[in-house]
């Protein structure tokens, strides 16, 4: 039997390796097609094949019989190798761990037609199953990820007392919302060093297209196993976490990692369990006086909650859900989403961070790229593509329902209630990206005014019918009808100046 390991199912912890079965050939693949149906950032594709390859030799050490394809040996397609593999072992029978992305699914069901038996078990990471997911919305015309996280927290026993939170009260985001003071310094991270350079040679052998740079090979900052992921997340957990409570959503020039935790990679290739992951920081909180309660929630909120309940929508909703588009936007992406070479200081810094590192936090991609790319009415297949290639972490199941989802409004408010768009006053609330800008953030309609200022209100102009009726945007509305007639055609007109000359910004 041939057991198929995926680069985002790297969990040592997995039933599969409890004995070890001379009958059972692990298989790892370094594929073109895996590594090219996105722009990948060179960061993600260099992380998933170093991780692989350290996973496949922590089998091998262990007795496991195990197969490896480089991305220089391998054939273009998953497919391929598993039928090559399969037919030099003459092997029919194939397992696979439940794949996390629909396409990867019905790439490998589709192998069922050659002759081959396809069986799929749990990938034994996640803390919900989807058919729970699935019946608890089931007919609802929106979703609500409040009482999916009550739920989990129930099931869970995370910071429960009996059948009552922690603190008296369920959410505590109201509390995650501080920006950073004056003068404030963020303390320097900790980061792992791999020596990536056979791995970054081969993958430029294969003539693997990417995006980003990487800095030096023998210095690779992103944690390619489940020691490496451990320590950056031991590191957070005694210096960070008190602080990450209030600080999560702001954003500072030359802090691309600010107080988060950058275990999302680890825990999207399942380097590392989520549950145990929230029960560490559980213990934090009980057993250390600095770490309050917002950080705490605020953390476990992200896993439990969000983490979970975007996998469940995605699964919902898919295929479909990567076609929604509710607003019918068009545009293409603006050139220097690729380079970074704005005038916009808060775009730059977000998406300089992005192509140097990999990385921006949730805040940074719901609100200034996201917010951007809404507010200019860009096509959500090329934000999503966008998204899904720059960041480390971004694998279609947690990207699309974020970006299309609750970035983008594309699915008409399914996932969520509302657009999240803001002016540049948001943005110099809460980081200090304006006073560095050459565009002013004070006015609308002069040559140098914020884009944002003209876009916001642009937008909830040309959607007035979609959105004019949503409950948790009346007083947008209510602005709107207290400007002038005059007032509105000046936005209107600069507005339209900067989605005509989007590349210009």
């Amino acid at each position: 039997m041939i057991r198929l390991v995926l680069g985002d199912q790297l969990n040592p912890k997995h039933s599969w390796y409890t004995n070890v079965d001379s009958n059972v050939t692990y298989a790892f693949f370094e594929c073109m097609d895996e590594a090219s149906y996105a722009p990948h950032h060179i960061q993600k594709v260099v992380g998933i094949f170093s991780a692989m390859r350290q996973f496949a030799a922590q089998l091998r050490d262990k007795g496991h019989c195990v197969h490896y394809s480089t991305i220089t040996e391998s054939l273009p397609s998953l497919g391929e190798n598993l039928n090559a593999l399969a037919n030099s072992l003459s092997v029919a029978l194939i397992e696979c761990q439940e794949p996390d992305e629909y396409r990867v699914r019905e790439h490998l069901v589709s192998l069922n037609d050659q002759g081959f038996t396809i069986s799929f078990v749990s990938s034994e990471h996640f803390m919900s199953t989807t058919e729970d997911f699935i019946q608890q919305f089931t007919g609802k015309k929106s979703l609500l990820m409040e009482s999916f996280y009550r739920r989990m927290r129930k099931e869970t026993g995370i910071l429960m007392e009996g059948q009552q939170p922690v603190g008296g009260k369920w959410n505590f985001d109201s509390s995650n919302r501080k920006s950073l003071p004056k003068n404030h310094q963020v303390p320097p991270r900790f980061f792992p060093e791999t020596d990536i350079t056979k791995v970054l040679e081969d993958i430029q052998t294969a003539g693997v297209s990417t995006i980003g740079s990487i800095g030096d090979p023998k210095y690779f900052y992103w944690p390619t196993n489940t020691d490496q992921a451990k320590a950056i997340f031991y590191y957070w957990l005694e210096h960070d976490l008190p602080f990450f409570g209030d600080f999560q959503d702001a954003m500072a020039r030359n802090q691309w990692a600010m107080y988060h935790s950058r275990i999302s990679f680890a825990l999207n290739t399942k380097m590392i369990d989520p549950l145990w992951v929230c029960q560490q920081v559980e213990l934090a909180y009980h057993n250390r006086p600095e770490v309050s309660i917002n950080a705490a929630e605020g953390f476990i909120r992200q896993i439990i909650g969000w983490r979970e309940f975007m996998r469940g929508a995605y699964w919902m909703r898919m295929p479909e859900f990567g076609t929604l588009n509710y607003f019918e936007h068009s545009r293409k992406l603006p050139e220097w989403f690729w380079t970074g070479e704005t005038k916009m200081e808060c775009m730059k810094q977000t998406i300089g961070q992005s192509l140097t590192h990999a990385y921006a936090h949730h805040i940074q991609r719901l609100m200034i790229t996201g917010n951007f790319t809404l507010l200019a009415g860009i096509d959500p297949s090329e934000v999503d593509l966008w998204y899904l290639g720059i960041y480390i972490d971004a694998f279609e199941w947690v990207e699309i329902t974020n970006t299309r989802g609750m970035s983008q409004f594309a699915d008409g408010g399914w996932i969520a209630t509302k657009p999240y768009v803001s002016s540049a006053n948001y943005v110099h609330k809460m980081s200090d990206y304006c006073t560095n800008c050459k565009y002013d953030r004070k006015t609308k309609t002069e040559e140098h005014s914020c884009p944002f200022n003209s876009l916001y209100w642009d937008f909830y102009m040309r959607h007035s019918d979609k959105l004019g009726n949503n409950p948790r945007i009346g007083m947008v509305y209510r602005t709107l009808n207290k400007m002038t007639p005059e007032s509105k055609e000046e936005i209107q007109e600069r507005a339209s100046w900067i989605l005509n000359n989007l590349n210009t910004l």
